[in-house]
Formats: C-alpha cells, sequence, structure tokens
C-alpha cells in the first residue's frame, strides 16, 4: 500500500510539468503539421480529426470551437466514442477492418491531412485509419504518447503502433497508463486530454498565424455567447 495520499495538488504538479515539457519539445514537430495542414486547405482539400475512445473529446475540441477553424471535418462514429458504452467503445476500437469502413463513410483523400489522436496508440481502428488514409495518399499527424506505445505490444495484426505509421508525430508527453499521481493498486489522474487539448489549439493557431502570412486568412470561429 502506498505511504502517501494522493492529493489534487499532487496532480496538478506533475500535470503541469508535462505540459511544460510538452510545450518545451513539441513545437517543432507543432510548424511541421502546421504546413501540411495549411498547404491541404489553401488547395482546397480536407482537413479532418480522429480519435476512439477519450480520444474523441480531443476532436471536438477542435471541431465547432470558439476561436477556432472552421474548415474541420471530424470523424466521429457513435460506438467508437464513450455514451454509447465504455465497454462497447473499447471492444470496437480493437476491431480489425473497422477503419476500411470508415474510411468509405468518411473519403478522405489524396492531398488531405488527417490528425489521429490515440494516447495508447496501440488499437487497430486509430492504426488502420491512419495506413488507409495513407494509402489514399493524405498525410498522416498523429497525437500520441510515444512512451506509452512504446511500452505496449500492438494489437495490430501487423504489429504497427500509431507512432510507426504516422507522417509526424506529436508527442503528448505522457507516462505509461496516463495517470501520474502514485497510488495503489495503480496511479490515478490521467493527462493524455489535458495535455492533447493545448497541443491541438497550438497547432490551429499556428495554422490560422501561417495563412494569414501567406496573405490566405482562414475562417475562424466566434463564440455564439460572446
Amino acid at each position: 500500500m502506498s505511504s502517501e495520499i494522493p492529493t489534487g495538488q499532487a496532480y496538478l504538479t506533475a500535470a503541469l510539468g508535462l505540459a511544460e515539457r510538452a510545450a518545451r519539445t513539441q513545437l517543432p514537430v507543432i510548424q511541421r503539421a502546421a504546413v501540411a495542414i495549411a498547404d491541404a486547405l489553401a488547395a482546397g482539400q480536407r482537413f479532418w480529426a480522429f480519435g476512439t475512445g477519450h480520444s474523441h473529446l480531443i476532436v471536438e475540441e477542435i471541431w465547432g470551437r470558439a476561436g477556432g477553424l472552421a474548415d474541420v471535418t471530424p470523424i466521429l462514429e457513435p460506438a467508437l466514442m464513450l455514451h454509447e458504452g465504455l465497454q462497447k467503445s473499447s471492444l470496437l476500437e480493437r476491431q480489425t477492418g473497422l477503419a476500411a469502413t470508415l474510411l468509405d463513410i468518411h473519403p478522405v483523400a489524396a492531398g488531405d491531412c488527417l490528425l489521429v489522436i490515440s494516447n495508447s496508440g496501440r488499437n487497430s481502428v486509430p492504426v488502420e485509419v491512419a495506413l488507409g488514409a495513407r494509402k489514399r495518399g493524405a498525410t498522416v499527424i498523429a497525437l500520441t504518447s510515444t512512451a506509452h506505445s512504446s511500452s505496449v505490444t500492438s494489437r495490430v495484426p501487423t504489429g504497427e503502433r500509431l507512432f510507426e505509421v504516422a507522417d509526424l508525430v506529436i508527442d503528448n508527453c505522457g507516462v505509461p497508463g496516463d495517470a501520474v499521481v502514485p497510488d495503489e493498486p495503480h496511479a490515478v489522474g490521467a493527462t493524455s486530454t489535458m495535455v492533447g487539448a493545448m497541443l491541438v489549439q497550438a497547432l490551429t493557431v499556428e495554422v490560422v498565424g501561417l495563412m494569414r502570412h501567406r496573405g490566405q486568412p482562414l475562417q475562424t470561429l466566434r463564440s455564439l455567447n460572446a
């Protein structure tokens, strides 16, 4: 049994430390990803975003969001989100072959850019969506925990993990297991959504600034409650 009782202060200290590390180390790849997105949008192509389980929350962080891009096309499959049941989502995101159906419904095309979000990067659907999109000629950006993903095996029959199949990888700098505050029988206090939201907002702002610098400003959204 752990001798220390978990506290909110312990979480805030650890989480802010990871956020600072991500901010310090991930800006170069965020800038490269912004170029890929800007190039796609400037050419009249689409910027897609996809995630399963809790990762779908980060898709919604950049879609329809005040201060965000108007031109984001989300892939939000209800069965892979959480409101139809945690067990259902968890089982379906491991299902080989489902990604091909999703890409038939959501026609990611050559020249598009796709952001795939998965903390573990090990389940079949996000990995196969990334593979399928690249096969179609899209640029794939991954948002994942490289530490977590490197510590586990893939659930994809080919053995690949998300960070191994994407064109660009943004690391949320999370720890294996996601939770950062020690406790028994396991740690508590996840960081992937918090840090992930920060990183995709930085990506959004970078795209907006890049396109304005090019003289091609993008439409952004203002809060309906302002």
